[in-house]
């Protein structure tokens, strides 16, 4: 049976940055958060340090939260890469979701290529799923995140309207417009999507090794059935489906991982050291992605492992590509379900917005 295969230039575009020049690399160690964690934008480059005796004792650099907009324009040289999300609204009880079991309303993170910088904007392509634009509305709120190597600083922006970017090519490319923050956050290194004033929670995946790929398109079948029951049941109360829940293709052992972004033709997961192990072996994967309650039930999707790498953590970053088993009908909606989860998120800003 034919098979349909995302390009994996893909997954070489949207691996996390890996640049550390000198600015960032002073001082990794020891970095302590201070009042002034909250760099500035344009904020002057540390001084020289001055010659001190031996044994006085030395401030920590702060030299990668100071230079974030020179990291930022490195990044756009390197034809890399942002990470935007919407943000999610902790509610009057703080209910924001269980970070340790990714229940509850979580955050779709998207890399999207960094077109153009100027002073004020930061112009970025739009979010794609599977060759599809992710369309998002001009006015949203976002979260904007600023990767390099295992560093992130986080800021709040606002998509300013579209525009089109000579591109050299036969074409313009079309990208949304960001507003440039004033100051940025740094992320916590064990919790890295976690600043003093935003908390992400990242979706949960289950991953089990597909021993047979000819078993696929029945759990994809199944998986469809799975989904759009549920979202009845959520209107009607009742199930109609016949259909085990979960129905598995022939597949090994499950392992847990965290969703840590998405692309143009698949995902990057992240693995704790204990589960790493899981991923040396096969390529294929039977994924089931928790995006609930936004989409029903989990989405279950074949991935094809693509590349590693360990972080300092003894994390394994896993950078997927989806593939499909020849059957269009599942790569749709694919598609359908991540554009419900966004389309339903940003009706829920708007309403909140609505209701100040």
């Amino acid at each position: 049976m034919g098979e349909t295969r995302i390009d994996r230039q893909w997954c070489d575009n949207h691996a996390p940055e890996r640049i550390i020049h000198g600015d960032i690399r002073d001082g990794l160690k020891g970095f302590a958060p201070t009042s002034d964690s909250h760099a500035e934008r344009g904020s002057p480059s540390p001084a020289p340090p001055t010659p001190r005796a031996k044994g006085t004792i030395v401030p920590a650099s702060r030299s990668r939260t100071a230079n974030w907009l020179n990291s930022l324009k490195q990044i756009h040289e390197r034809n890399g890469a942002l990470e935007v999300t919407l943000p999610r609204y902790i509610d009057d009880e703080n209910n924001i979701g269980d970070p340790e079991t990714g229940e509850g309303a979580t955050n779709l993170v998207w890399r999207v290529r960094i077109l153009l910088l100027t002073d004020d904007t930061i112009v970025v392509e739009e979010p794609m799923a599977l060759g599809e634009t992710v369309h998002l509305m001009e006015g949203i709120e976002l979260v904007g995140i600023i990767v390099v190597g295992q560093n992130r600083w986080m800021f709040r922006t606002t998509h300013q309207g579209f525009t089109d970017i000579e591109s050299g090519g036969n074409r313009a490319l079309k990208g949304i417009t960001l507003k440039m923050p004033e100051h940025v956050e740094r992320c916590q290194r064990r919790n890295f999507y976690r600043v003093s004033t935003e908390v992400l929670m990242l979706p949960g995946v289950e991953c089990r090794p597909l021993l047979d790929p000819q078993t696929a398109l029945v759990a994809e079948a199944a998986n469809r059935i799975e989904v759009l029951d549920a979202q009845d049941a959520d209107v009607t109360g009742e199930s109609h489906s016949e259909i085990d829940a979960g129905h598995l293709p022939e597949v090994g052992p499950c392992v847990g991982a965290r969703l840590m972004n998405v692309g143009g033709g698949g995902v990057g997961l992240l693995l704790e050291p204990e589960d790493r192990t899981a991923f040396d072996r096969h390529k294929l994967y039977w994924l089931r992605i928790n995006l609930m309650p936004h989409v029903a039930a989990p989405i279950g999707v074949v991935g094809r492992l693509r590349h590693t790498h360990i972080d300092s953590e003894q994390r394994l970053y896993a950078g997927m590509c989806f593939e499909f088993t020849g059957d269009s009908k599942h790569h749709e909606f694919v598609v359908d379900q991540l554009c419900r989860y966004v389309a339903q998120v940003q009706r829920e800003q708007l309403g909140r917005i609505g209701n100040v």
